[in-house]
């Protein structure tokens, strides 16, 4: 991917965030089709990692913990802070990030 693609592609993923009530992510996060990541990443570029199929830097943040399936316990916590999550949709996935306050 040329450098020019690679902003495009942050450009189009950065304009399809958003900011989510955990409630309503439930249903995606019972199929097992929620990601967390890390407070201290930038979420569009891990998407843009994930969309241009980066694999090795991705399993990088996976082994690290940085990136992780929502484990049950965060779920849970989540839904007892009413929290508001930022997202964005890397298909099938829904990548989800809890920015610091």
């Amino acid at each position: 991917m040329t450098t020019s693609e690679s902003a495009l592609l942050r450009t189009k993923i950065n304009q399809e965030t958003a900011t989510y009530p955990w409630q309503e992510l439930l249903r995606q996060f019972a199929t097992g089709q929620v990601i967390a990541v890390a407070s201290n990443l930038d979420l569009v570029e891990v998407a843009a990692m994930m969309a241009d199929d980066r694999a090795s830097e991705f399993a990088t943040l996976l082994q690290t913990g940085q990136v992780a399936k929502v484990s049950d316990s965060q779920a849970q916590l989540w839904l007892e802070q009413n929290a508001q999550l930022w997202t964005v949709v890397v298909k099938p996935w829904i990548l989800v990030q809890q920015r610091a306050h």
